[in-house]
């Protein structure tokens, strides 16, 4: 029997992290938790004001949820984060080595378009271009998957389930 897997949606602001995460936990049987839901408030202030964070923001920003994955170890869970650098999915490997990535990619077009509808996020569309430019997408050598954004949530949901199901069982091995 396959371990519960705990999952970790990352991308650029307005992917669908968000709507995408508890639609792939609930896919999934697993609770999900809000990656901006462990931002210390400075951050969010930070990021509402326009200024993107930096490296040493994001470090207890990504240790609370590294320490959220390590706990759901072998019982499986979902989490949003941008995890945008590798280095940043490194430290979360560090906590919870068993973590694989659901990377959600689209066009930048598209997902502008996407954050200008949404109401009442902190995270400004002016935001956008550092987003990208500070992506490293996944390397062949992190456990994840990358999922297109283009369709309905449930589409997206969908192709995230198949292309899991194929990933090597890594939460059984490192626990």
């Amino acid at each position: 029997m396959r371990t519960p897997q705990v999952v970790v949606v990352m991308g650029v602001a307005g992917t669908g992290k968000t709507t995408i995460g508890p639609l792939l936990a609930a896919r999934l049987g697993v609770p999900y938790a809000e990656g901006d839901d462990f931002h210390p408030q400075a951050n969010i202030d930070k990021m509402s004001a326009g200024i993107p964070l930096d490296d040493a923001d994001r470090w207890p920003w990504l240790d609370a949820i590294g320490h959220w994955a390590h706990g759901r170890a072998g019982l499986g869970g979902v989490v949003s984060s941008s995890a945008l650098k590798r280095s940043y999915r490194d430290r979360l490997r560090a906590a919870a080595p068993g973590i694989v990535f659901v990377h959600l990619t689209g066009d930048r077009q598209l997902i502008e378009d996407r954050m200008r509808q949404r109401q009442g996020h902190f995270m400004p569309t002016a935001l956008l271009d550092s987003q990208f430019a500070t992506l490293q997408p996944l390397q062949p050598d992190e456990a994840g998957v990358a999922v297109d954004v283009s369709g309905s949530p449930q589409e997206i949901t969908e192709r995230a389930v198949q292309a899991l199901a194929v990933l090597p069982d890594t939460a059984g091995s490192a626990q």
